[in-house]
């Protein structure tokens, strides 16, 4: 017997709403300072290494609002009959540099829901994607994140 119902599995398609963001200069030199990056370019703020977009649209949180596996909540989200939550991996696709001075917009959407037999038992997988563009639509980057309910 399933453990995803009709209504769990109605929330694949859902989005949150689109984060408009500006990028700086000084965000992108703080990051590639803080993650020791060693490529001038990233330092000079010309260019953001790879995964500054990674974090760039999730909301700011107080540590007590993190969620089990360290994330802050989604709104897009069904309630699951699994409560511990495990990062099951993220998958980067990156179209075009991150540069100063690009407004980006992100949005996050469910692509996916599947139970699966664990050998502790049953599994709940939920993928999320992550598409980012330029303000005029240009693809940036997608991130597509799996997470694990048990």
């Amino acid at each position: 017997m399933s453990l995803l119902t009709p209504e769990i599995k109605s929330w694949i398609g859902h989005s949150e709403p689109p984060i408009t963001v500006e990028v700086s200069r000084r965000e992108i030199v703080k990051y590639a300072v803080a993650t020791e990056q060693v490529r001038q370019v990233y330092l000079d703020g010309d260019e953001a290494p790879p995964m500054f977009a990674f974090g760039l649209f999730r909301p700011v949180v107080p540590l007590d609002a993190l969620g089990p596996d360290g994330l802050p909540p989604m709104t897009a989200m069904p309630e699951l009959p699994l409560k511990r939550i495990m990062a099951g991996g993220t998958r980067l696709t990156i179209h075009r540099p991150v540069r100063p001075g690009q407004t980006l917009v992100g949005t996050r959407s469910i692509t996916d829901i599947f139970e699966k037999e664990g050998r502790q038992g049953p599994l709940i997988f939920v993928v999320t994607e992550l598409g980012v563009t330029t303000a005029a639509g240009e693809p940036v980057m997608a991130e597509t994140q799996t997470r694990i309910a048990r």
